[in-house]
């Protein structure tokens, strides 16, 4: 009992009140030189990215860039009255060069090829379909990542449901499943677990997250089934009934031959992550090489490779493919672009947050599993996966485990890096901006008619929803 009542008080204290322990620590001498106000922009474009679509949303639809670029300003000044303008620049352009532009390179080129497949069949939206939609894009997802899996099964998951009114719920769980969850088996299927196998942890050594996720995935299903059921006997009950006519006798893809371009992608992707420890990619110190932008700011050659690769993919999967399944696929550029203005903005300002991160990290005080696991997906459902990860990654390895899995940040031991691993990938799902597939799959479902929650609205399903199976995973994987 007193263990358990540790465990509860150690998620309030990390879940709901991190902010707290962060300013603590950023009050040692260490800290001292990230101030916490240069936090202040970021939590400005979050607060308008969650409340703006409800207050204003058609102005907040025609001047989302201008907002952005307000808060990148207001971030960047104060930033370089304090750290010069050279620290500014090198700051900013690293984010961009190496974090944002592979980032929204890689979503664009998934867009690209999975608009140019689509599914045409006599299947309808019914609770057992969409149960069996979900598991394969979930299982899906460590093949060819999140954001693949999502735009892949995103646009038959709403076509089969255009006949249904009640159907928000489902694109609810797709993200839940499909735009998280999914990934965990495989370097694949998010970049946290590709960053940690840069680092030394085994190719392989993720799929001994297989039971978290079959467990987890049992849990929800089974609730979603139920949701489901109850919403499809209502619009049944409301005479509306899918356009079928022979139902269950006809299932074709067309666009098939886009494979080999997500096939492409994949490739690229898996290079950019094996390349820059090869000899032939490094200098004489060791550092990967690249084209020198400013300051300490390199584009890696395994980056441009993975650009081209992917650039390549999306070219000529548009040269190949007929336009009508674009058409019938209602393909627009809206989401990609809503997308990229966004997620600009947020990596541009979530910098100052992600320093004091780094510098207060090893000061918290987390050393179990199932604080790692909450502290990193707690942080993860708000700034980047990525770099929360190897913050607590780096963490685990410092604190002197002669038994575990050997990277190159030191010995962490099993059930540690399983907790790092499971809190980054699945806790993603608790808020649209989580991760990058929530947003996308959100803004096609608003382009197709479904009525989606707003920013709070969905984190109020993902707490009814999410938060207690998390609670369970601690109590069954990480005590």
């Amino acid at each position: 009992m007193k263990k358990l009542l540790t465990v509860i008080c150690t998620f309030l204290t990390v879940f709901l009140a991190c902010p707290v322990g962060v300013w603590a620590a950023g009050n040692s001498e260490k800290t001292a030189a990230v101030p916490l106000w240069l936090c202040i922009p970021f939590a400005g474009l979050l607060l308008c990215v969650a409340v703006m679509p409800l207050v204003k949303g058609e102005w907040w639809e025609s001047h989302q860039p201008i907002v952005v670029a307000f808060w990148i300003i207001l971030m960047i000044i104060p930033f370089a009255v304090v750290y010069g303008a050279g620290k500014t620049a090198e700051t900013v352009l690293e984010c961009v060069i190496n974090d944002y532009l592979t980032f929204i390179i890689l979503l664009f080129g998934l867009f690209c090829v999975s608009g140019n497949i689509t599914v045409e069949g006599d299947f309808a939206g019914s609770p057992r379909v969409n149960v069996g939609l979900l598991a394969l894009g979930t299982l899906l997802s460590s093949c060819i990542g999140t954001t693949g899996a999502s735009m892949l099964m995103v646009r038959p998951v709403i076509k089969m449901n255009s006949w249904r009114k009640r159907k928000g719920h489902i694109m609810i769980f797709f993200i839940f499943m499909v735009s998280n969850m999914g990934g965990c088996l495989t370097p694949i299927g998010d970049p946290p677990l590709l960053m940690g196998f840069m680092r030394g942890v085994p190719f392989f050594w993720s799929l001994h997250l297989f039971p978290v996720l079959i467990f987890n995935m049992v849990i929800l299903l089974f609730v979603f089934y139920h949701l489901d059921m109850r919403s499809y006997k209502r619009d049944i009950a409301d005479g509306r009934k899918p356009d079928i006519s022979k139902p269950g006798t006809e299932f074709k893809i067309e666009g098939l031959h886009n494979i080999i371009f997500l096939v492409m992608i994949v490739v690229g992707v898996i290079l950019s992550g094996m390349l820059p420890g090869m000899p032939a990619f490094q200098d004489a110190a060791g550092n990967v090489k690249g084209i020198h932008i400013f300051g300490e700011v390199t584009l890696s050659y395994p980056s441009i490779i993975e650009i081209i690769l992917i650039l390549a993919a999306a070219f000529l999967s548009f040269k190949t493919t007929d336009k009508k399944i674009r058409v019938r696929n209602h393909f627009t550029w809206g989401a990609i672009q809503e997308v990229a203005v966004l997620f600009i903005g947020i990596f541009i300002t979530m910098q100052p947050a992600l320093m004091l991160l780094k510098a207060v990290g090893p000061n918290l005080g987390i050393t179990e599993p199932y604080q790692m696991f909450w502290a990193t997906g707690a942080l993860s459902s708000f700034l980047d996966n990525t770099p929360t990860y190897l913050v607590f990654l780096t963490t685990a390895g410092t604190l002197g485990f002669t038994n575990g899995i050997a990277t190159t940040l030191g010995t962490v031991p099993v059930k540690l890096l399983s907790a790092i691993s499971c809190g980054a990938v699945f806790m993603g799902a608790n808020t649209y901006i989580g991760n990058a597939p929530n947003f996308m799959v959100k803004t096609l479902s608003d382009e197709n008619g479904i009525n989606m929650p707003s920013f709070f609205g969905y984190m109020g399903w993902s707490i009814c929803f999410l938060v207690p199976v998390f609670i369970i995973d601690m109590l069954v994987f990480f005590l």
